[in-house]
This record gives structure tokens, sequence and C-alpha cells, in this order.
């Protein structure tokens, strides 16, 4: 029998029923909690101001349960967040491009917790725009037939493959979809009610790739999304990866007006409506269990708060290694997470130009690929080699009118990073020891500015503000190991409906955020928030 038919018993045979990304009965959770007892009596903390944990933070206090959030950092957001140089001049974006909020599970939860009107999307003009030494091609949003066509103008005799390809992408998100209306499944009847997940289930996107096409340059050209998941196709799970590029062609991505950080003050002013609260610059110690059960949470300074749940958004290794004492959980469940890898990190640049760049080049995000293939490109990343990168140019200016003040612009350049080539520079960074570090993070973004200027000519001499970023200073903000920016990765044996769960072995305690169901990303983190909140109210009789 084949590994993957193994591994699709052992997914049958672990329950009758299996949690997806959920959608609630918000009439009976209402009227549950409206005849709770005195809700002071459900004190919950969440560790990280993260969109997972403010997420699950917002849905609770909806019902007006009392919520603590503590955030080690002066500021909320973990990754989707935004700052600000030269006095506010300019405000830059950590992560956020564009996020798919529209017709799907983000979009319902936004709804549901009466998001939608108070923040204003602006719809991007195409989901990216590929740029390789022989190939400038447009990913359009919203419209897969369009994109069908401008592939088979470059690859005429792969024109059936490409129908078909598109066609099940967009079929594997719809029933992705239909399985986060529903909010569960039985786990015997998934392959019929589920066919085309259930046939990529235990294939990465290479072996999915295959079923469709054959030039290797339309290959590279289908999976130069790659990096938004960390993996290349040889490895990253094919379901996880269509489910979201179907969303984006189908939905389309838009960027949050006026920055990204809207999002988390959103969620925050809904948990403080209800009497919940932020921590700031707050360190969490370390968690009292008792008998089995989370009961509180010690914080900096030996304060401890009573809890009588906890939701941590915090990265699982961090969790299960420093914060809930041994032998309150099974050994093997920390083995268990400590089998899956940590994803890839991130290099950044964020440049303040002196002058207007609106429309001179006519795209919102250039992705700038090397031409010799995603996994030459992605072992280019593991390795550090800056010169060899794939990376992505974030034109900020072309996505809203007004975006930054008069004559001046905002720009990011983004690749993928491997933690070893940082690695050597961990002991001193800790200490601030920096200037090693400090002249290899130069060499990085002087590399990839004139790497720029391939997309957008003269682009040093514009250059007023100049900030950059590496593993280290995501390791620094988010305790995340080694910078991680999209939690465990997203491999075929720990994705979608197999990726660690929200619950876990000690009572009381739960995980949100990317490190677990069901992944990274602003969607993946706004969802597993909610699914957090579903155990909860499992666990409390809703």
């Amino acid at each position: 029998m084949g590994k993957a038919s193994l591994s699709r018993r052992k997914f049958l045979a672990a329950s009758a029923l299996g949690a997806a990304s959920v959608a609630l009965d918000w009439k009976r959770i209402e009227a549950w909690a409206a005849n709770m007892s005195p809700k002071t009596d459900y004190p919950t903390v969440v560790i990280g101001a993260g969109l997972g944990g403010l997420s699950c933070g917002a849905h609770l206090a909806k019902q007006g349960i009392p919520v603590t959030v503590v955030e080690q950092n002066s500021i909320a957001g973990g990754y989707a967040l935004s700052f600000e140089r030269a006095g506010g001049k300019f405000v830059f974006d950590v992560s956020l491009h564009g996020v798919s909020a529209k017709n799907n599970a983000a979009a319902r939860i936004l709804d549901d917790l009466g998001l939608s009107k108070e923040l204003h999307l602006v719809r991007l003009s195409e989901v990216c725009h590929l740029k390789t030494p022989g190939l400038d091609i447009v990913v359009p949003e919203e419209d897969p037939e369009a994109y069908i066509l401008t592939l088979t103008q470059h690859f005429p005799s792969e024109e059936e493959g490409i129908r078909r390809f598109i066609h099940e992408v967009l079929s594997i998100n719809e029933e992705a979809d239909q399985l986060h209306r529903k909010g569960k499944f039985t786990k015997v009847l998934f392959p019929f009610q589920y066919p085309r997940m259930w046939k990529i289930l235990d294939k990465t996107l290479a072996e999915m790739l295959n079923d469709y096409v054959k030039d290797p340059s339309l290959r590279n050209i289908f999976a130069s999304l790659w990096d938004f998941h960390g993996l290349p196709p040889s490895k990253v799970s094919a379901l996880y990866f269509a489910a979201a590029m179907g969303d984006s062609l189908k939905n389309g991505t838009y960027y949050i007006k006026k920055r990204c950080r809207d999002l988390p003050y959103a969620l925050i002013d809904l948990i403080g409506q209800s009497g919940g609260q932020v921590l700031y610059n707050t360190s969490v110690e370390g968690m009292r269990v008792t008998n089995g059960a989370v009961d509180g949470v010690e914080l900096s300074g030996g304060k401890i708060l009573p809890a009588r749940a906890v939701v941590s958004n915090a990265s699982a290794l961090e969790t299960f290694r420093s914060l809930v004492p041994q032998g309150s959980f099974p050994e093997g469940y920390l083995k268990d997470l400590e089998a899956h890898r940590p994803s890839l990190s991130s290099f950044i640049v964020w440049l303040g130009l002196n002058r207007n760049v609106r429309g001179r080049i006519n795209a919102c995000g250039v992705q700038v690929l090397s031409g010799r293939g995603a996994e030459a490109d992605y072992q280019a990343c593991v390795k550090g080699a800056v010169e060899d990168v794939p990376f992505r140019v974030g034109i900020y200016d072309n996505m809203y009118e007004g975006y930054s003040g008069p004559n001046t612009s905002t720009m990011r350049l983004f690749c993928l990073s491997g933690y070893e080539p940082w690695r050597k520079f961990e002991a001193d960074y800790r200490a601030g020891r920096k200037e090693d570090y400090n002249r290899e993070k130069s060499r990085w973004a002087e590399c990839l500015i004139r790497r720029a200027e391939e997309v957008v000519p003269g682009l040093s001499s514009m250059i007023e503000i100049e900030e950059a970023a590496t593993p280290l200073t995501n390791w620094r903000y988010t305790r995340n190991p080694e910078g991680a920016i999209y939690g465990f990765e997203q491999s075929v044996d720990n994705a979608s409906i197999k990726r660690l769960g929200n619950r876990t072995p000690v009572k009381g305690l739960y995980l949100a955020g990317a490190w677990c169901n069901p992944g990274g990303g602003f969607s993946g983190a706004l969802v597993s928030g909610q699914m957090a909140f579903r155990e909860i109210l499992k666990d409390w009789g809703a």
C-alpha cells in the first residue's frame, strides 16, 4: 500500500467527526450567552495581540466575556501592523500587500463581528504581476478566464491543461468554502462530500501540476505564488495552495485602507467595548495548571491573572517549551510539535521616496522571478543568496490615491529568507552587539534595491527613508522560532484539515494564529481565532 493511501487511512481512522473552520449559529450562541452564569466567572486571557488571538478575543467579547490580551510589545497586530518614520511622514505596513476578504471565510468573520462597515477594503488592480527574464504576466483580479487566455497565448500547446488546472483550483476553493460554511465534517463521508479536496489531500503542488501541464516554464508560472506559503512545489501542500489560489482568482485581493493596522485596532476596540483590555509591554512568564486545567497566567512582575480559558497566539513551540509547566501535558505532544519545521522567515526593505511614482509602474506589486525555477529559487532563499532570490516590489501608492503625502511614495521590497544565514549573528544580536549584523543587513538591502531598479528605474536616487528587517527582527517582535512568518511549514502532513488543531491536551488552553489550523496569512489567522472560539464554547457547554 502506498504512502498516500496510508496517510488517508490514518486521517479517516482518527475520529468519526473532524472540525473545520467555523460557520457559527449566532442565534443559538447568543441565547446561551444570555442565560449563562455571571460572565465574570469566565475570565479569558489571550497571549499575544496577533490577528489570531484578537479574533478569538473579539468573538468572546461579543458575548460579554471579560478578555485580557497580554502583549509583550508596545503595539498590537503581530505581523499585521504598521509603523511610522520621519515624524509620521511615512507609514509602512509590515506585511500586508493584499488579502482575500470578499465572499469567503474572512469576509463572513468580519460580518459576524460587525467590522465590515468599519473597514475600508480597496480592490487591487491585479493578484500579482509576474516578471521573469522571458515573460511578463499579469494575474488578473476576479477574472479566471482572462488568466486562462493570457497563459494560453504564451503556451498554446498547453491550453487544455491550463483550463483544467484553473477550473480545478476554483472547484477546490468552492469545496473549501463549503466546508467552512458547514463548520464540521464526518470523516468517513469526507471523500464523497469533498471529492476534489480528497483527491489531493496527500499531494504536493508539484504532483498536482504533473496531472495538468508538461512545460516546466508553465509549471513555474503556476507555482510562482509559492512564496505566499513558504514552500516550493515539491514540498507545499497542493490542497492548501489550490484553495488559496482559487480564492484569489475568484474573489480578488484587497488592501485595508488606510493601513493594515486598522484591522487589529478594530478588533481591539470590539474587545474594549465589552470591558476587555490589552496589556502592552507585558510578558507572560508562565501558566498555572491545576489538576490538568489552566487556571491562571503569570505576568512579568509576578502578577497572576485568573483564567478559565487561555488562548495562546504565541508559537505553539514557545507555548509548550516555555509557558506550560512540563509534566502537565503528554510528553509525546511536544515531540509531535517539534517534528514539524518552522516556516521560512523574511527579509524586508521599506522605502520612503521623495517623489510620487503613482502610475509610473502599472501594478500594485511586481514579483521578480529568477527564471531558474521555483525549486532553485527556494534554495536561494534557504541559503540566503540575496543576489538570486525571487522578490516582490510593493508599490503601495498604486493601491489608492493619497496613500502617501504630496510628492512622496511608499514602497516595500520583500523576499523570503532562511534562518541559517542569520544564525551566526544570533548570540551577538540578542546581547545588543549588532555591528556585523548591521553590515550584513545593509548588504542585503543594497542588493535588493539595486535589483528592484529593474522594476523602478532610478529607485536609488529617490530614497529619503530606508528601513530593513531580518529574521532576527521577526524573532525579536514575535518570539517565533527562527523568525517564522507562516507558523509551521504548510507541508502535506501539516496543512489544511490535517494541520495542528486549536485544542490542546491541557484543559482550557487553546491555540490561535498561524501555527495551528487552518494556517498562516491574514485570513488564516482570523479563521484560527474563530475556530479557537468554537472550541472554547464547546467546552463551556454552548
